[in-house]
């Protein structure tokens, strides 16, 4: 065995062994009725019914995961946008800020019903905003962050060479910058899905993952809401890793 494959199984083993106790402890205890199965149903019930709901969960996770990825991707794009002119303008940056920790301050629960209103009832539009804007701040504080951490060798070997502002961001700020964008985007890419499924709790189309979680609870069929609530989880994975294979992709060199 390879020292890579001894390193990658006690990385994945102990978690793995957690995970199959802590279900096996749930199961457990509902079967003994120290739970009651309407306040928390066991695993067991939960894996059925997301074996019988595959294919609306499949659907339901492309529409919620659609809205999650054109979240992410303008959140992203404008928080490294921005944050490559903050880094350049000092006072754009002291304005930029505070205005970054307010939106990060900004609750789920208030902002999708207020762009539910001002959007139609059949538009995905709001939870697309909504989750663009969950993204915006970790991936803006991050890359402000890498920005603004120059090597000054580098700054002053680019100084002798009379580099202009944008060639110097490309050739020097934005390769050093991209841990700290990649730190920023591992953090939004679950937040991106959980914005996207939480922003369907209040209205719009019933074609995604939140809305089916709130319309299995309503006719209490709690253990198919929490089918839907692991496609979500499921969902969340799926971005992050996607998230690191882009990494490791654009970053090589760190493997």
């Amino acid at each position: 065995m390879s020292r890579r494959t001894a390193t990658g199984i006690r990385r994945v083993l102990p978690p793995l062994v957690l995970g199959i106790a802590a279900l096996a402890a749930w199961e457990l205890t509902v079967s003994l009725g120290r739970i009651a199965p309407f306040v928390l149903p066991a695993p067991s019930a939960i894996w059925h019914e997301l074996i019988a709901q595959r294919g609306n969960i499949w659907d339901a996770a492309l529409a919620s995961g659609l809205n999650a990825l054109i979240g992410l991707l303008w959140g992203t794009a404008a928080a490294v946008l921005l944050a490559m002119v903050a880094s350049r303008f000092r006072f754009l940056a002291d304005l930029s800020l505070p205005l970054a920790a307010v939106l990060n301050a900004l609750p789920i629960i208030a902002l999708a019903p207020i762009l539910n209103n001002m959007f139609e009832s059949t538009s995905s539009l709001p939870r697309r905003l909504v989750a663009g804007i969950i993204v915006f701040f970790p991936v803006f504080i991050n890359t402000l962050r890498g920005l603004r951490e120059v090597n000054p060798v580098h700054r002053e070997l680019m100084t002798s060479y009379a580099a202009g502002g944008w060639t110097f961001t490309r050739l020097v700020r934005l390769p050093g910058a991209l841990p700290f964008v990649f730190t920023g985007l591992r953090q939004a890419s679950s937040l991106a899905v959980i914005a996207a499924v939480v922003a369907e709790y209040f209205g719009g189309l019933q074609n995604g993952l939140g809305s089916r979680i709130t319309s299995a609870a309503a006719f209490t069929a709690y253990p198919r809401a929490w089918a839907f609530v692991a496609g979500a989880c499921l969902l969340g994975l799926v971005f992050y890793l996607a998230t690191l294979l882009l990494e490791r992709i654009a970053m090589p060199y760190r493997n």
